[in-house]
């Protein structure tokens, strides 16, 4: 049986299966990436629920792995060589599952490049744009008097829906006739933003149907759908 006491995550979290691959999240936009993926490719994998009610992420345990303390973040017991690999980021834990499975990631390298541009489109523009959003629509901002911040964050995400909205009238996902790690990443913001930010009308979601019909498609997804709800609660 494999050992993984050596990493002192594994304390505050032990692994009942030390044979598969520890995920260390919470069903949030960038969480959910993860145990999509996982989903969708079939790796066997136990998830631990990081409670940030409780702080988790901040505990020496979670920090061991991802000094961050942002999840999600993985341990794979059967890493490069065979050895353990630690791993944290969203996005570098797909590149990191698609080549470990050579699923969800073109071989060929002008798709492959093609792909990893617009994951990271998601990663630089998506996900910190509708997070603020989030934030000034939903959260603590809300309260602020001052709504330009919010207009500015608002007109962005607009914007960066508009070029998915380009991209998806061409094509059935957003690289084209193949799913892949890119739509794993941009859909579950895309859902947050107008479903748990209630921020749908405030961007006129109603403006992107190529988008929305994506989206759609996305969700219905049975390893999406299992997916958006890991870890679970307990």
């Amino acid at each position: 049986m494999t050992d993984l006491s050596a990493f002192p995550i594994t304390r505050r979290w032990p692994a009942r299966h030390p044979d598969r691959l520890q995920l260390y999240s919470l069903p949030t936009p960038n969480g959910v990436k993860v145990s999509i993926m996982l989903e969708e490719t079939g790796l066997p994998y136990e998830a631990h629920r990081v409670s940030f009610d409780a702080r988790e992420q901040l505990s020496s345990e979670f920090l061991s792995l991802n000094p961050n303390n942002k999840i999600p973040a993985i341990l794979d017991p059967n890493g490069p060589g065979g050895a353990p690999l630690p791993l944290f980021e969203s996005g570098a834990i797909l590149v990191y599952l698609a080549e470990k499975t050579g699923q969800l990631l073109p071989q060929d390298p002008a798709a492959r490049y093609g792909t990893l541009q617009w994951l990271m489109f998601q990663m630089g523009g998506i996900g910190p744009m509708f997070g603020q959003v989030g934030f000034f629509h939903k959260f603590a901002g809300r309260e602020y008097e001052d709504k330009r911040p919010r207009e500015r964050y608002v007109a962005e995400s607009r914007r960066l829906l508009g070029v998915l909205e380009g991209q998806l009238r061409r094509h059935a996902w957003v690289c084209g006739r193949e799913y892949t790690i890119a739509d794993i990443a941009i859909f579950p913001w895309v859902r947050t933003l107008i479903g748990y930010y209630d921020a749908g009308d405030l961007v006129g979601i109603g403006d992107f149907p190529h988008l929305l019909r994506a989206l759609e498609t996305f969700v219905k997804r049975p390893a999406v759908a299992k997916g958006l709800g890991i870890p679970g609660e307990g």
